[in-house]
């Protein structure tokens, strides 16, 4: 018989990151990060827009916190703004940055919601990327500073550690595409910033084991991509077997079995000979994890290319040129990504497969929808994204019904916020933000996912 409710102590969240909500950009002793100079550069970000504002949590987070309990959530899964707990990543922690997240931390326990705390959403202190940035080994070890400084301040507090989240595309957008922060297109960077990134993953958690309670949880929060082959031809297999060798398992390897793929080596050979791997990193990184966090979206169909024309512009997939992207069938959201929760499953079983006995989260899911304003009665109508929302969380449900260790569900976003290249145009929130005015409404689907928190069913579609 399906299974029908999720079950007793399944946790209800949702998640932000600080340079997407926080604003506040130059208050309490906070430098630029890279996001900061990255807005700034003319044609990077869409109208031009900055996070120097963004929603403002960092003023309104009382607000917030109370609109998370009106919705009934039991936890929140936010990130922590590099630059302004350890100004230019370098040197002791600003009391006054700390401060900011022990008055959130404080509030949201106060209301009873579990903090989930995130030590890095891609806000690189600018003074680290104009010393080579994640390329660099040396970040790593400043990351590892930060996160000491970090969990040595919250510990008390916080019971759930995130190290990283999405390392792909920390390094693959920023260093190979060039369309995020830093903005740098340059493969071999590209690949050096992955291992670096798992380094700091791997040493992070060293950090945090040190001066955490022995009852605090670690992870790192990755955006496997659920790669599917066009045709099952052999050309097109291959095609998916590169990209996902690039998108995935060039972190899951080294962190889940430490090591690299084979193939992945492989397949970039012609890029870099890996040297800066060095001995002992494979173990560092490979460091006991107490949950792993899945982040999905859409999927991804892939072939081979079939004719010699070189890809338009930097890729994302250094060693890839081969490969050709299609775009599924199916609805689409305003980002233009394809509605499949059967992707969520197919992750959720492999990774009970390839990890077990770790258990998962769906740290982020959601969807951004061209939402209109609120009504005459206040109300911000999004019934796509309540479709969305059900379709997922049904595929959660598979997944728990076939054996999977699923202990938490995060909708991405609280908030509508800045949504990195595309500015404020792209509206991911269940909670509707007049960016003039900062008012906060909830949107349809905010009570919707709060009937489903509240009964631990999903209500009937119609």
């Amino acid at each position: 018989m399906p299974l029908t409710s999720f079950p007793p102590g399944f946790v209800w969240g949702a998640a932000t990151a600080a340079y997407q909500v926080e604003g506040a950009a130059h208050e309490g002793g906070r430098t630029p990060s890279i996001w900061d100079t990255f807005c700034r550069i003319p044609g990077k970000v869409r109208g031009g827009d900055t996070g120097d504002v963004a929603t403002d949590h960092y003023h309104r987070f009382r607000e917030d916190v109370r609109l998370m309990s009106d919705i009934g959530l039991g936890a929140y899964r936010f990130s922590v703004s590099w630059p302004r707990v350890q100004p230019t990543g370098r040197g002791p922690a600003s009391q006054r940055g700390l401060d900011f997240y022990r008055r959130l931390v404080d509030d949201l326990l106060a209301h009873g919601i579990q903090p989930v705390l995130t030590l890095y959403h891609w806000d690189l202190p600018q003074e680290l990327e104009s010393a080579g940035g994640w390329p660099e080994r040396g970040t790593a070890q400043r990351f590892a500073d930060y996160a000491h400084l970090v969990g040595e301040a919250l510990g008390d507090r916080v019971g759930s550690w995130t190290t990283l989240n999405e390392p792909w595309c920390s390094a693959f957008l920023g260093y190979a595409a060039g369309v995020h922060a830093p903005g740098r297109t340059d493969d071999a960077a590209a690949l050096r910033a992955a291992h670096h990134l798992s380094l700091a993953h791997g040493l992070g958690a060293q950090a945090l084991r040190a001066v955490l309670p022995r009852r605090a949880r670690i992870s790192v929060v990755l955006n496997p991509n659920d790669v599917r082959a066009l045709t099952g031809s052999a050309a097109d297999l291959d095609a998916r077997r590169r990209i996902d060798a690039l998108s995935t398992r060039i972190f899951t390897g080294p962190m889940l079995r430490g090591a690299y793929p084979d193939d992945l080596l492989a397949d970039t050979a012609g890029i870099t000979d890996w040297s800066f791997v060095r001995d002992g990193d494979l173990d560092v990184i490979k460091h006991p994890l107490d949950w792993l966090g899945i982040n999905y979206y859409t999927p991804s169909v892939v072939s081979a290319a079939t004719d010699n024309r070189p890809s338009p512009g930097p890729s994302a997939y250094p060693g890839a040129g081969g490969v050709v992207f299609h775009q599924p069938p199916g609805p689409r959201t305003a980002m233009d990504w394809t509605v499949d929760p059967s992707g969520l499953h197919e992750l959720l079983t492999r990774f009970a497969h390839e990890a077990p006995g770790l258990p998962l989260a769906v740290s982020e899911n959601g969807a951004a929808y061209d939402d209109g304003r609120p009504d005459g009665r206040g109300v911000v109508h999004d019934p796509e994204r309540i479709a969305y929302l059900r379709g997922h969380l049904a595929a959660v449900l598979r997944a728990l019904e076939d054996g999977v260790d699923v202990w938490g569900y995060f909708v991405w976003s609280l908030l509508d916020n800045f949504e990195w290249a595309y500015g404020y145009s792209k509206r991911f929130g269940i909670v509707y933000v007049d960016y003039g005015s900062l008012a906060r409404t909830p949107k349809s689907s905010a009570r919707w996912y709060g009937e489903v928190i509240r009964t631990g069913r999903l209500p009937a579609a119609g």
